[in-house]
């Protein structure tokens, strides 16, 4: 399976997180975040909640539906079938985007439903890697990460205030996780080091530290 196809639309520091998954766990990772920037993409560009509930809710159908990589004419359905049957645990991935759609400000159940949406998705990933010891630190941090993300596109002054309230609160130990996870140590790594003070990756300093994270875990 050619995985280039997928690479060119993730943010930078996801790329480089996935450098260091090892190559039997790479489709996995990389079925993961891609899934997850395509549906930022989609509530990125909602004009109206409708709109973008209507797209992630054939997202949501597909992922519940038995792998059929291809039927559906996306690259990315055929990547996800790699997760076999645990593909449909992703559609509470699009749950926890779908918390973002909202006419109004969002407010923390919404920031804290979408952070924990992308821990369960990590969490998963966990599992699906053969990794169940590593469940609990994978989901802590996906959680983080996606608040720190989340932090980075957020414009409205009391949102931004409020998920960096949340921010604080959280658990910000290094986590512990296996080479599989690799890719969830290095950017739950990076998303400590700035806690929502600015991008993950913006600067030699960030970089050296990435690799370090990425050769080391820590």
């Amino acid at each position: 399976m050619d995985l280039a196809m997928h690479l060119e639309d993730l943010p930078t520091e996801r790329r480089l997180a996935l450098a260091y998954a090892p190559k039997a766990a790479r489709p996995l990772v990389l079925g993961l975040f891609a899934l997850d920037t395509r549906l930022a993409g989609i509530v990125r560009q909602a004009r109206e909640p409708m709109l973008g509930q209507l797209k992630l809710s054939w997202w949501r159908d597909r992922l519940r539906a038995d792998p059929v990589a291809g039927q559906f004419g996306d690259p990315l359905l055929e990547l996800l079938d790699q997760w076999g049957d645990q593909r449909s645990a992703l559609a509470g991935l699009v749950d926890g985007w779908e918390h973002l759609l909202n006419d109004g400000p969002l407010d923390e159940p919404a920031l804290i439903a979408f952070a924990a949406a992308r821990g369960l998705a990590c969490a998963e990933l966990a599992e699906r890697l053969a990794a169940p010891e590593a469940i609990p630190e994978a989901a802590r941090a996906g959680r983080n990460w996606a608040l720190v993300d989340l932090a980075l596109g957020l414009s409205d002054p009391a949102e931004l205030a409020l998920v960096e309230t949340i921010i604080q609160a959280q658990d910000w130990r290094p986590v512990r996780l296996p080479q599989a996870l690799r890719p969830l140590a290095m950017l739950h790594g990076l998303a400590r080091r700035k806690q929502g003070a600015g991008p993950l990756l913006a600067g030699p300093g960030d970089g050296l530290f990435a690799v370090r994270l990425g050769l080391l875990g820590f």
